[in-house]
């Protein structure tokens, strides 16, 4: 049985969902006053695994994830760059949407945008006024306030301060007026865009954007609400209040939040200039070594980013795909052995993946079954073609292995004559060195007869080359 981490309660839960259920699943979406980074890329690939592996399953989803395009940051750089802000908006919209095909991301059912549902933003806040958890500064900003909903901080397992008695009070929080959060800010500078409402002019604060997305796409529960764990708190924590407040029989049974990306071990921020753009990762890399990349490390744990690991995943994939090639497609075989030694590989995948997705699991059982198709491709054929078979398809569930061996190989590789006599002096060359234990030359004498279309395959007697044109 599948098993997820829930932020809400700190421990994996079974998911219970009968399959004739619709799975409703809502991730916070980007704030398009820049260009997409690792850090998006990690968790709406992350998100991406998830709804595959759930429709695999048997499962029925339904995605959605939001577009901020309103807010202070998106008002400076347009105005900064002379540009409307409208064209602003739909012009990084469109390289986050170009980003995210390259990444061969899911597209969402809905992906709405902030500004198309102004109306219902403000109708939640009118109601939130209402039940009195909110209410209105001498200003004209909105604010909701912390102390009116009872359960504030039990998400971020932030509890409010009762005093001592409180069994919680080693973690507990003392909020006070002050920490009270903007629903909707005044109008204030005229060349700003602003809406009309019954309590003045403005624009909505981010926490309720959110919270009246979601009411008007899922009205009483959201299945699973993730995003990145620097939204649990206070973004998270602040839409269920809100929704909370607004509908009391709200729920969400499972919050998913994924690891921040590291770098030299600080946080990656645009404050710190340490910022890499999805777009420029996929100048260098194939979209699919990214994922590899990505997926090596535990969804929960923080990422650690550095190029020489890209570089490992690289070459991981480079071999994954080397035994694929020369591989074709067959029917199952009967043999016992070898649908035991089928079993053995498809039940690990099984048990990683409903292990709260445990994808490093996943993508070690992808090279171990690489390895052996390798080991056995002298031997037995057929045994090794249905292996390979198995090994696309594990690596399709998560959005690996779709290209055609010789194209993810040789991507540039020019169609020219090559010296076999050559080729066959640099295979026994490297041979030579293996003898010898002297892998760093033996390494490099590979990665050049790679690059002129010719794979090399090792077995115990020997190493076996096949040439391959593009």
């Amino acid at each position: 049985m599948l098993k997820i981490f829930n932020t809400l309660t700190k421990k994996k839960e079974p998911f219970k969902f009968l399959y004739t259920e619709i799975i409703n699943i809502y991730v916070c979406g980007v704030t398009v006053y820049d260009l997409c980074h690792i850090g998006h890329a990690r968790t709406f690939l992350v998100f991406d695994i998830i709804i595959r592996y759930l429709e695999h399953i048997g499962y029925k989803i339904f995605y959605v994830r939001n577009i901020t395009d309103i807010d202070d940051k998106i008002i400076y750089k347009a105005n900064n760059q002379k540009e409307s802000i409208n064209l602003f908006v739909d012009r990084m919209i469109k390289l986050m949407h170009e980003d995210f095909l390259r990444l061969n991301l899911k597209i969402p059912d809905y992906e709405p945008r902030v500004t198309e549902y102004m109306i219902d933003i403000i109708s939640s806040i009118n109601i939130l006024l209402k039940k009195e958890y909110a209410y209105i500064k001498n200003n004209g900003d909105v604010l909701f306030s912390i102390n009116k909903y009872k359960n504030y901080g039990f998400l971020s397992h932030r509890l409010k301060n009762y005093g001592s008695n409180n069994p919680a009070s080693c973690c507990s929080v003392d909020f006070n007026h002050s920490n009270d959060f903007v629903l909707w800010k005044s109008h204030t500078n005229n060349s700003d865009p602003f809406w009309k409402t019954p309590w003045g002019p403005g624009r909505p604060g981010w926490h309720i954007e959110c919270s009246a997305i979601i009411n008007k796409f899922f009205k009483n529960r959201v299945n699973i609400h993730g995003g990145g764990i620097d939204l649990l708190f206070p973004h998270h924590e602040n839409e269920i209040a809100q929704l909370k407040s607004l509908n009391r029989s709200f729920s969400v049974p499972f919050w998913i939040h994924v690891g921040m990306v590291v770098i030299d071990n600080q946080k990656m921020s645009k404050s710190l200039s340490n910022t890499v753009f999805i777009r420029d990762l996929l100048e260098k890399y194939d979209s699919e070594i990214i994922r590899y990349y990505i997926l090596l490390t535990h969804y929960r744990h923080p990422l650690s980013f550095t190029e020489k690991k890209l570089y490992l995943s690289k070459n991981i994939l480079t071999k994954i795909y080397t035994s694929l090639l020369n591989c074709t497609m067959v029917c199952s075989i009967p043999d016992d052995y070898e649908i035991k030694t089928r079993n053995l590989f498809k039940n690990q995948f099984y048990a990683a993946m409903n292990d709260d997705f445990n994808t490093p699991k996943v993508c070690l059982l992808l090279q171990k079954l690489s390895k052996y198709i390798n080991k056995i491709k002298q031997k037995n054929i057929l045994l090794s073609n249905v292996l390979a078979q198995d090994l696309i398809y594990f690596g399709n569930i998560l959005g690996l292995l779709y290209q055609d061996p010789k194209q993810f190989l040789f991507p540039n590789h020019k169609q020219h004559k090559i010296d076999i006599f050559i080729i066959k002096k640099l295979v026994h060359m490297r041979h030579i060195y293996r003898l010898d234990k002297k892998w760093h030359l033996a390494d490099i004498i590979r990665k050049k007869l790679l690059t002129l279309g010719v794979v090399i395959e090792d077995n115990r007697i020997n190493s076996t080359y096949t040439f391959t044109k593009k």
